[in-house]
């Protein structure tokens, strides 16, 4: 499973380096579920994301990020530390600081420009992003045909009303089938109809015989 997940990663990658100028290091901005998921897990983040994404990683996070962690209290305080290791990006909640989720859908709007991938282990923040993608609001309007056209050149999403596997058509009968069987012969190389033939001949032969020499006796007698 983790190797069809690592190539399945790989090909995305791929695709969006060569497409969208994704290019290394890549920016990943990491929130606090992922943090506490590496800790519970034993995950060594900075070696083995870079080895994930096929490429160096700059990791990431925001004051909005650590200030709901910190907010957490003992709870979050291992997923704190390794958070506050990271690079802070400035995002635009300076004086008003809003939820990790929040910051983070804020860092990827108007088309992405700085080409940040999020980490998080947040469903709901997860099916947020996916929704955007859908919505094509990280991608400018001049982008969006292209990007369609490019993944269903790429295999990276189902071309709408997929064709049907086409049926066989009934062909002919095989002409093997068609010729004659040749009738089986006996080992004296006679046909079976004129070998059963015989056969009723001898016993109509013998049975006559018999009947005569019946007769015979009883005229002696």
């Amino acid at each position: 499973m983790k190797l069809t997940r690592q190539k399945h990663a790989k090909k995305n990658m791929g695709f969006y380096k060569h497409n969208f100028q994704f290019r290394e290091p890549f920016q990943v901005l990491l929130d606090g579920t992922f943090c506490r998921a590496a800790l519970r897990n034993k995950i060594q983040i900075r070696e083995q994301l870079p080895g994930y994404l096929g490429g160096a990683a700059q990791l990431c996070t925001t004051r909005c990020i650590l200030k709901e962690l910190e907010s957490l209290g003992k709870a979050l305080y291992g997923a704190k530390l390794i958070a506050q290791r990271f690079q802070v990006r400035n995002c635009s909640h300076h004086k008003h600081p809003v939820s990790g989720s929040a910051c983070l859908l804020s860092m990827i709007e108007e088309g992405n420009p700085h080409h940040f991938f999020i980490a998080t282990q947040d469903q709901d923040l997860a099916n947020k992003v996916k929704k955007k993608l859908q919505t094509n609001e990280l991608v400018p309007e001049h982008q969006k045909q292209s990007i369609v056209q490019l993944k269903e050149k790429e295999g990276l999403a189902k071309q709408e009303g997929e064709k049907r596997r086409k049926r066989k058509r009934a062909g002919g009968p095989n002409p093997l089938s068609c010729l004659k069987k040749k009738k089986k012969k006996t080992q004296e190389g006679q046909e079976p109809s004129a070998e059963k033939k015989k056969r009723r001949k001898r016993k109509r032969n013998r049975v006559k015989a018999e009947a005569m020499q019946s007769v015979q006796k009883s005229e002696e007698e």
